[in-house]
């Protein structure tokens, strides 16, 4: 046993009960929204259900369609936790995506001519998505193209978001249905080299798309009754 400078023993200091943060927490499993088919999202832990609230998870679409596909693995979906049920189960709702920085600077390569361009559009049903592009060009742009394409740009895409649901707007931008169209429509002023929807941000909530109508069946029709032998004349 140590000894103080008096040479007397030195005493042990009290133990003190340390409560293990990391063993109280408790496990949730997070989903995504019904738009993404309830898919699982992975595991949070949090020591109350009410911190979870508000925390955004970011996961690459291929690991959300659980396919693999690497052509999907730059498309990175955000979703933030809106409710923890009493089974341990935290639903979330999607707030936005972003294609990985890695992915941006291949596009913008030596020689290209890159237009960055951020804007607000409204889908039929009213949500608000801000939807932030880029498009490259294989030769220099001057200034009054630019500005062209800006504008063009711009007002295809609020066409776009124009003939769709929140959700489908989401699903057209995630699946390149969008920019397709954006592409499109400005190839008779400048056919540029690519256009993608490098990220967005969906400002409030997007509706569930409301169940079918039941439609009631028919009822079915009564059994057609033989008809009687007709009477022989003897």
């Amino acid at each position: 046993m140590p000894k103080e400078k008096d040479g007397s023993e030195k005493k042990a200091p009290r133990g003190r009960a340390v409560k293990d943060k990391w063993r109280s927490k408790v496990w949730y499993k997070v989903r995504a929204p019904p738009m993404f088919q309830g898919v699982e999202l992975g595991d949070t832990p949090a020591i109350e259900s009410e911190t979870l609230i508000g925390r955004v998870l970011e996961v690459a679409m291929n690991e959300l369609s659980g396919t693999g596909d690497p052509s999907t693995s730059h498309i990175k979906l955000k979703f933030r936790i809106s409710s923890v049920g009493d089974d341990k189960v935290a639903l979330t709702r999607f707030v936005g995506h972003e294609l990985t920085s890695d992915y941006i600077r291949r596009l913008a390569r030596r020689k290209r001519s890159k237009i960055d361009i951020s804007f607000p559009v409204t889908t039929k049903d009213g949500v608000v998505i801000v939807t932030k592009h880029v498009a490259v060009s294989e030769h220099h742009l001057q200034t009054r193209l630019r500005a062209l394409l800006r504008q063009k740009l711009k007002k295809l895409t609020e066409e776009e978001a124009a003939k769709r649901t929140g959700a489908e707007m989401v699903r057209d931008m995630l699946n390149g249905e969008v920019a397709k169209a954006v592409t499109n429509g400005l190839r008779q002023l400048y056919p540029l080299k690519k256009i993608d929807i490098r990220a967005s941000e969906v400002r409030g909530e997007i509706p569930e798309a409301p169940p079918p109508v039941a439609v009631p069946a028919e009822p079915p029709s009564p059994p057609v009754e033989p008809a009687p032998p007709e009477a022989t004349a003897s």
